[in-house]
């Protein structure tokens, strides 16, 4: 199991607590209140793993009509399908799957092997951008659980910026740390992904995450996203990047 934040002091627990509204609880509450009031349609994306776990709360919170879509990609692990079950059950979340319009026999190369194992991203687009497209085209604002600390990536975005196709990207938890995703989640008694008690750090689809203890050399590099993607430059599945990012 990954090892707990230093504890946090009842103050800073109090301070996002939701039913107190702090600052920061309060301005995402007061941008979805506008985004409803604008008639904007509004949407949401969930990997279904811890770090996602505090957007899912916010949301049956303070904007349960958002539906909130899952990419099944087919690769995922069990533990995460049932997790996701789960979360969807106890916070009266409305969870729409969304799969690839290219079938599994397409998604090889010319070698005839799965496209996860010679071409990730080839298989990232198939398997996440591509399913999310119509969806993009349906609605006004994206909103999705991306944080700063999980990669330099992350950590150059805004918190509101433009997405493809011109829909808005609204990333409420962008400057949340991750002490303070742990604290939140102690306080409201949110449950974390299965595997975390394996030695999973972040968990995506099967084929390309590892455990920590299975990646020795990840070593003080780590960060939010470690163990995903292991031995490769690759850091982002492609949904967070817009067209013309490397």
């Amino acid at each position: 199991m990954t090892a707990a934040p230093d504890p946090v002091a009842p103050e800073a627990l109090a301070a996002l607590d939701p039913d107190g509204l702090g600052p920061r609880l309060a301005a995402i509450a007061a941008t979805w209140a506008r985004y409803r009031a604008e008639g904007r349609r509004c949407f949401a994306t969930s990997s279904f793993q811890s770090n996602s776990v505090v957007l899912l709360h916010l949301l049956h919170r303070f904007a349960p009509e958002v539906p909130v879509y899952f990419l099944h990609t087919g690769y995922h692990f069990p533990e995460t399908l049932r997790f996701r079950r789960q979360l969807a059950q106890r916070l009266g979340l409305r969870v729409i799957d969304l799969v690839s319009p290219v079938s599994r026999a397409e998604q090889r190369d010319p070698a005839g092997r799965l496209l996860f194992t010679s071409d990730p991203d080839r298989c990232c687009h198939l398997n996440k951008v591509l399913p999310l497209d119509p969806v993009l085209a349906a609605h006004d604002v994206w909103i999705n659980g991306v944080r700063g600390a999980q990669s330099a990536t992350r950590a150059a975005m805004g918190t509101e910026e433009p997405g493809r196709g011109g829909i808005l990207r609204h990333h409420p938890i962008l400057d949340w740390t991750g002490r303070e995703v742990w604290a939140y989640s102690r306080a409201h008694g949110l449950p974390g992904h299965p595997l975390e008690d394996q030695g999973y750090l972040s968990v995506g689809c099967a084929p390309c995450t590892r455990r920590l203890a299975d990646e020795p050399d990840l070593g003080d590099a780590l960060d939010d996203r470690g163990g995903r993607w292991a031995g490769l430059t690759k850091t982002e599945c492609g949904l967070h990047l817009n067209e013309g990012s490397p």
